[in-house]
């Protein structure tokens, strides 16, 4: 790894910001106005970055409703997003730890942004409650390529964004909580930090050394450390 890093890219999602709770919040109102139970927090937890979909097929299968129709279940992912939208920073947090990551690259010139399959006005919307937006160097969202995640096309994006050519993307740390993380920071010949706090289930939790990341961290603080304390970049 290149000792200078000239920028650093997260995932949204499960990785800079814990979005989890009005995730659970909004699955339990949509459950209880259908007089259905919620699924456990800890299983929604899990799906929230494989996406909408995902959230909404468990809370339908958890109480046995896969029998809807096709139209059905995107009306139920549209009320879902809807609802997100309408009230979608209600307990959502950055990572303990992680501002002050986010506090120390900018106070050394270093640009942080983000590259996510989380829809551009969710993601824009979400940083602006969170006072995010003016801070964030560059954000890559699903609206802005052809291929999203894992292809490495939204990691080109955000090179392209912030003037750092393709031969130089090794300097460019890429932090994220999903394989399709890992394979497009790989892809990209970016380096890449697997965030195992993030929202990955159970069953995957053995195979996080065959992702191929760089380094795989279990906490936020050990991202902090990594970056702040490790001595093996030379902006610190």
């Amino acid at each position: 790894m290149s000792q200078f890093v000239k920028a650093v890219l997260f995932d949204l999602d499960g990785t800079l910001i814990d979005t989890a709770a009005d995730f659970v919040r909004i699955i339990g109102k949509i459950s209880a106005e259908n007089g259905w139970q919620a699924p456990p927090e800890t299983e929604i937890r899990e799906q929230v970055s494989a996406g909408a979909s995902a959230m909404v097929q468990l809370m339908l299968r958890y109480n046995e409703q896969m029998d809807l129709s096709e139209e059905t279940l995107l009306e139920f992912r549209q009320q879902f997003l809807d609802d997100y939208e309408a009230d979608i920073c209600v307990d959502s947090c950055v990572f303990t730890g992680l501002e002050d990551v986010l506090s120390a690259l900018e106070e050394k010139g270093v640009p942080w942004g983000i590259v996510t399959n989380k829809p551009r006005y969710l993601s824009e919307l979400l940083l602006e409650k969170m006072q995010l937006d003016t801070r964030c160097a560059v954000l890559v969202c699903p609206d802005d390529v052809s291929r999203p995640k894992p292809d490495p096309e939204p990691m080109y994006a955000a090179l392209e964004k912030l003037s750092i050519p393709r031969g130089a993307a090794e300097s460019v740390l890429y932090v994220g909580d999903h394989i399709r993380d890992i394979e497009a920071g790989n892809a990209a010949d970016m380096s890449t930090i697997l965030a195992a706090y993030g929202y990955i289930p159970p069953e995957d939790q053995h195979n996080l050394k065959q992702w191929g990341a760089d380094y795989i961290i279990d906490t936020p603080e050990q991202l902090k450390k990594l970056l702040l304390s490790s001595g093996k970049f030379d902006y610190l």
